[in-house]
């Protein structure tokens, strides 16, 4: 099977579930790498673990029906809902429950090349943000689209998203 590093895209054709658990595979691999290596900085390795637990949270979540103002699985996600379910339950954070408000908060990613997993990235349009998910790595993330859409996993530097992208925060705590 080939790496993450060496997959561009995840195949279109393949299932959602199957397309999920290739990429929870391919996560699981990546963070494993970080402590496989016998690290002894505890602080580096917390840090992966809760990271971690906020991706495989956010990729347990796949096909979960959008609906506007969901903050549940069992009735469905909003963008900030989903990005507040997350953070909340798998690491005890709480966050703002607007985008907008979320943008406010965290620590700054200067730029795209310094982004990492488990980063809020935010998308708008003229200079209001309207959307974030959470970034997955390569250029991916995990969110709610919208409305007769599912949480998925997209692509940041191609399509509708790559045009909307204005900026990505650090949350406090991971």
């Amino acid at each position: 099977m080939p790496s993450a590093v060496t997959r561009p895209m995840l195949p279109e054709a393949m299932g959602m579930s199957d397309r999920a658990l290739l990429l929870a595979t391919d996560l699981n691999r990546l963070m494993g790498q970080g402590t496989a290596q016998g690290s002894a900085d505890a602080e580096v390795e917390d840090k992966d673990g809760r990271i971690g637990a906020v991706l495989q949270k956010a990729l347990a979540l796949l096909g979960t029906p959008y609906r506007w103002g969901g903050t549940s699985p069992e009735k469905g996600f909003d963008c900030s809902g989903l990005v507040g379910y997350v953070f909340h339950n798998a690491l005890g954070i709480e966050l703002p429950r607007i985008s907008r408000e979320m943008a406010r908060n965290g620590e700054a990613v200067k730029d795209r090349a310094s982004m990492s997993a488990g980063d809020l990235v935010f998308f708008g349009r003229r200079g209001r943000v309207d959307h974030v998910g959470i970034y997955l790595g390569e250029g991916r993330f995990v969110h709610a689209p919208r409305t007769g859409r599912t949480v998925s996993v997209s692509r940041m530097d191609s399509g509708y998203w790559a045009n909307k992208f204005m900026e990505a925060r650090r949350v406090e705590g991971i």
